[in-house]
């Protein structure tokens, strides 16, 4: 036996052995990483206020509590008057319940020329062996929904306290970066910083912006039409369309064209008309406006890097591709040289042959040719 395999073979081991722990190691803690990465983007989203809160003599720890004071009280109240709200639309939803299922049953009678009633439905959904099974889970998963409820307020706490000391101590984690690098990397590492936070507080305030005038538009819509629930749907419709680009529109009308049809099915088509012809107006005037100057990505790419941003880690993926994905573009156009576009009919997208071109615009790029030599 050669003299180096033993110790090859043992390296080799212990290779494997570093590996597999690692593996096991990063398994263990992928949910704090993903509290971290979480908390990263919050602390970019606040810097701006917080740097403009310490740049006027206010000591920058003060500053960063006020700031994430601000956005707790204002998500905590967002959440109670939602939840208040919706928790009373829903009791009402259930009691209207019957009226809602003799009007579909109606319609379907009507329609397909069935003999269908409440009672029936009722039977079969009561007996139905997937309702007894889903009871069944229902009463014994109770104590997971506790444990669900504890661990959410957890890693909620977790996110606050982490994007807390990120923006707290944000020039120091700074000088603790470029301590490690040469000067000449410095500056890029600053300026990367730089442009993640303005994408990342752009993205965030653009969005927060758009859904409010999102729900206004179809809360309005909802009122002229005598829909229920209007403001919860509203709510739903301003989220959903804001944070899933480019399909959000469509998934977050699905549920308002329900309803509506429940009262007349000619209001669930004039909900979908406004639907699209309001997505038509976002993309082209809205947004356009808007983003301009803080995330300006095509809609085709805003929506792979939220796909891919699910893939890789679910809904926290979803909500930071998109800043990402800008903060990316942005820092690697200033190292991409770009040169003078031709002017061919080709790159216009206008493919007609230069035959029927006039005679005079080619005596004139002739002679533009000659000159030029």
């Amino acid at each position: 036996m050669p003299g180096w395999l033993p110790r090859a073979m043992v390296l080799a081991l212990a290779l494997y052995g570093c590996f597999r722990l690692g593996s096991w190691a990063f398994d263990q803690l992928i949910g704090l990483l993903t509290n971290i990465l979480i908390a990263f983007f919050l602390a970019l989203a606040i810097e701006p206020a917080v740097s403009r809160m310490a740049g006027r003599g206010m000591r920058r720890g003060l500053a960063t509590f006020l700031v994430s004071l601000g956005v707790l009280i204002a998500g905590v109240g967002f959440v109670v008057l939602l939840g208040s709200m919706l928790a009373g639309q829903i009791v009402n939803m259930v009691d209207d319940f019957p009226q809602y299922l003799d009007s579909v049953i109606k319609w379907v009678n009507q329609t397909f020329h069935t003999k269908l009633s409440r009672v029936q439905v009722q039977d079969s959904v009561l007996h139905s062996d997937w309702l007894q099974r889903y009871v069944q889970n229902s009463a014994t998963g109770v104590l997971d929904v506790s444990t669900t409820v504890l661990g959410g307020l957890f890693r909620l706490l977790t996110i606050f306290l982490f994007s807390f000391y990120f923006a707290a101590d944000g020039p120091r984690l700074r000088r603790a970066l470029c301590s490690v690098m040469p000067p000449a990397r410095q500056g890029e590492v600053l300026r990367a910083w730089e442009i993640a936070v303005d994408k990342t507080g752009g993205y965030l305030y653009s969005r927060g912006l758009m859904a409010l005038i999102s729900g206004v538009a179809h809360y309005i819509l909802l009122v002229v039409l005598d829909v229920p629930y209007a403001p919860a749907l509203a709510v739903w419709v301003g989220l959903v369309s804001q944070f899933i680009p480019t399909i959000g529109t469509y998934l977050a009308g699905a549920l308002p064209m329900l309803i509506a049809f429940t009262v007349n099915p000619w209001y669930a088509l004039w909900v979908l008309g406004f639907v699209v012809v309001y997505q038509q107006f976002e993309n082209y005037v809205l947004q356009p406006k808007l983003t301009s100057k803080t995330v300006d990505i095509h809609p085709a790419v805003a929506f792979g890097s939220v796909v891919a941003g699910t893939a890789l880690m679910g809904a926290v993926g979803a909500l930071i591709a998109i800043p990402a994905v800008a903060t990316l573009q942005a820092f690697l156009g200033a190292y991409v040289r770009r040169y003078e576009v031709t002017d061919d009919p080709r790159v216009h997208g206008d493919h007609r042959s230069r035959r029927g071109e006039p005679v005079l615009s080619r005596i004139r790029r002739a002679v533009g040719r000659v000159r030029g030599r």
